[in-house]
């Protein structure tokens, strides 16, 4: 069975996708990039905004105009908290919500009668991943979060806190290695409290998995900053867990956190990025950050703004707030008007932007290792551009020979000029 595989949202999305696709694999079936191919459909839905609701009922019934014969199965944040409408959407034949997602292939070859087992099916197929042109692979480690921002449906739809066994994950991680990944990042709904269910916390996990595997480069997803185990950024004294961290701040403003019901002052946040920078040179922070939240005042933003100018990042993710039903935050006083929250966010994209030049500007003259990616262009000179990204998570970009193949390898080269979506690379 040819089966096609779809996703919106977050890297534990993506994650998730993997996994079912190598138990796809397992069973016998493959993996098509072709919805026209495909007797089964998996979408994998979100609902972190409505503007995400939406996307995942508009791809749900694009899909099923698309390719009507095949069977279509959706999971994921929108099935989960819509499980009724999702289910009566023209097209879908199984809803599987977030609580039984582990059992999604168990489930979707039983309850619609597709259980085969052909010859095959012992031996193992082509990585999912290689499939759809990609050199990394997200591995999901934890799901679920006990804490409620404000703003947040998406603990909501994933319930609670549950960790996956350590053994499980290196597992994982080695059978991708071993059909040609050379990154691993590690994701979850809250990463930092990995273990909490299980005796364990991230820190063990990481250690683990660097003694126990030999894939060559592990990176984390998205990390809340709190909860973070003693001992974190002694971790990235090894060189094969990557230098970047994406840290939510959501706002430079305590009375906006508090209101956004975080963790994090904005004090202990810098803390955190303090001892990442002094960990290693060239430390790349990435963040996200939310403009014109509920009760945001002038003053509020301008100490938000002002936080986010003195600590610098490589990138921000820049969301403009929109209510969320369901959320506490949707029925909070004051909700700031979009002509506000329009202006913010152009301030905000214009300091992003000049911070993430002085970073690049920093690194170049550096000589780093890089992991190419597939993707490619021709130049008009003859030679072919390959993209990548280097261990602090830049992406680069370099020029070569027709001849010379970059997919995949691991080859060091010098940061030479920032261009516009990329940092010119040349080869050492």
């Amino acid at each position: 069975m040819q089966i096609h595989l779809k996703t919106l949202g977050c890297r534990l999305n993506e994650a998730e996708l993997e996994t079912w696709a190598q138990a796809f694999q397992a069973q016998g079936h493959s993996i098509t990039r072709n919805l026209s191919d495909a007797q089964l459909v998996i979408i994998n839905s979100c609902a972190v905004t409505q503007d995400a609701v939406k996307k995942s009922k508009q791809m749900i019934r694009r899909i099923h105009r698309d390719n009507p014969q095949a069977k279509l199965v959706v999971s994921g944040c929108y099935a989960t908290l819509n499980e009724e409408e999702a289910a009566q959407l023209m097209g879908v034949d199984l809803i599987v919500s977030n609580s039984v997602k582990n059992q999604l292939v168990e489930k979707t070859l039983a309850e619609l009668n597709l259980n085969s087992m052909p010859a095959m099916s012992t031996e193992p197929g082509e990585v999912s991943l290689f499939s759809r042109g990609r050199q990394r692979a997200f591995v999901k480690v934890q799901d679920g979060c006990r804490y409620r921002c404000t703003f947040c449906i998406v603990t909501v739809a994933r319930g609670e806190e549950h960790s996956r066994p350590i053994q499980d994950v290196i597992d994982e991680i080695n059978t991708l290695h071993s059909q040609g990944i050379n990154e691993a990042i590690i994701t979850g709904v809250h990463l930092g409290g990995y273990g909490s269910d299980i005796s364990s916390n991230l820190v063990e996990l990481i250690t683990e998995i660097l003694d126990k595997t030999d894939i060559p480069r592990l990176r984390l997803g998205s990390l809340e900053p709190w909860e973070l185990p003693d001992g974190f950024f002694e971790l990235f004294k090894n060189p094969r867990l990557m230098p970047h961290l994406h840290l939510p701040l959501q706002s430079g403003s305590d009375s906006v956190l508090r209101r956004m019901a975080r963790r994090c002052k904005t004090e202990e946040f810098g803390q955190i990025v303090k001892l990442a920078r002094e960990a290693i040179p060239n430390f790349n922070i990435t963040t996200d950050i939310i403009v014109g939240f509920p009760g945001e005042t002038e003053q509020e933003w301008q100490e938000s703004f002002d936080y986010i100018k003195s600590l610098g990042f490589g990138h921000i993710h820049i969301f403009s707030y929109s209510p969320r039903e369901g959320t506490k935050a949707a029925s909070l006083p004051d909700q700031i008007d979009q002509n506000t929250k329009k202006q913010r966010s152009k301030e905000l994209h214009e300091l992003a932007d000049t911070m993430k030049r002085r970073f690049i500007a920093e690194n170049l003259g550096e000589q780093v290792k890089i992991l190419w990616e597939g993707q490619k262009e021709p130049q008009s000179n003859g030679t072919i551009r390959y993209f990548g990204y280097t261990p602090n998570y830049l992406r680069v970009a370099c020029d070569v020979a027709p001849d010379l193949i970059l997919e995949n390898r691991m080859v060091a080269g010098e940061l030479i000029k920032a261009e516009q979506d990329f940092v010119l690379v040349r080869l050492i």
